[in-house]
């Protein structure tokens, strides 16, 4: 006849409360660290989720280690996103204008909510700066009521490195390491990221993006 083993009531307590810490202990994330990499893409695969598109307005679509984004028509924008949601962020990318006029916009995107709803950081390749809002479709800047002038800029066809603070309700511009422009908003706490391209009067611009990070602030 086998032996049957009995245990006290308190023990079996005492082994329930452990599986149900340990359980509960498995829901538990470590933090992330300032400065970890929550995305990053050098574009070598065309599968990483960007958008690409083109029509005889634009094109936006990997090319080579790169992201293009051309535009062939006057005062037209275009943007693409990878599909992600970030609350507080460092957005970094290197951007190099390869086609097309100096007056020009390109940067990135934060915070985006949609179509008509977004942050964008712009530089241009004659030398100006500025942070902006499109808030129901209207766009606007908040850095002032123009672009300002950048001496942090590379003019012409050299690369610049654009760094994006959206960190609270601070957005902060860097160009090649300076801070340039910073302002204060409330309108969203999180949404996707992105990169972005214009013309003014002058049609035709072609930048291509590289390296492009997301990082814990």
């Amino acid at each position: 006849m086998p032996t049957r083993i009995f245990f006290p009531i308190s023990l079996i307590l005492e082994i329930l409360a452990l599986v149900v810490v340990c359980q509960s202990c498995t829901w538990l994330e470590p933090p992330v660290e300032a400065g970890a990499v929550l995305f990053q893409d050098d574009f070598s695969r065309v599968a990483s989720g960007w958008d690409r598109y083109m029509d005889d307005t634009y094109i936006t679509d990997y090319a080579e280690k790169a992201y293009r984004i051309g535009i062939f028509t006057p005062e037209t924008s275009a943007w693409a996103r990878p599909h992600l949601e970030f609350s507080d962020v460092r957005i970094q990318v290197a951007a190099t204008k390869v086609d097309g006029s100096d007056n020009n916009v390109f940067g990135v995107l934060c915070r985006y909510q949609d179509a008509q709803n977004f942050y964008f950081f712009l530089i241009s390749s004659d030398g100006y700066s500025g942070i902006g809002v499109y808030k129901d479709g209207v766009e606007s800047l908040l850095s002032g009521d123009s672009m300002l002038p950048s001496e942090s800029i590379f003019q012409g066809s050299t690369t610049n490195n654009i760094q994006a603070g959206c960190i609270g309700d601070e957005l902060t511009l860097h160009i090649n390491g300076v801070q340039e422009v910073q302002v204060q908003t409330t309108e969203w706490s999180q949404g996707d990221v992105g990169l972005i391209a214009g013309t003014y009067t002058q049609p035709g611009t072609e930048i291509l993006f590289e390296k492009f990070s997301v990082l814990k602030p």
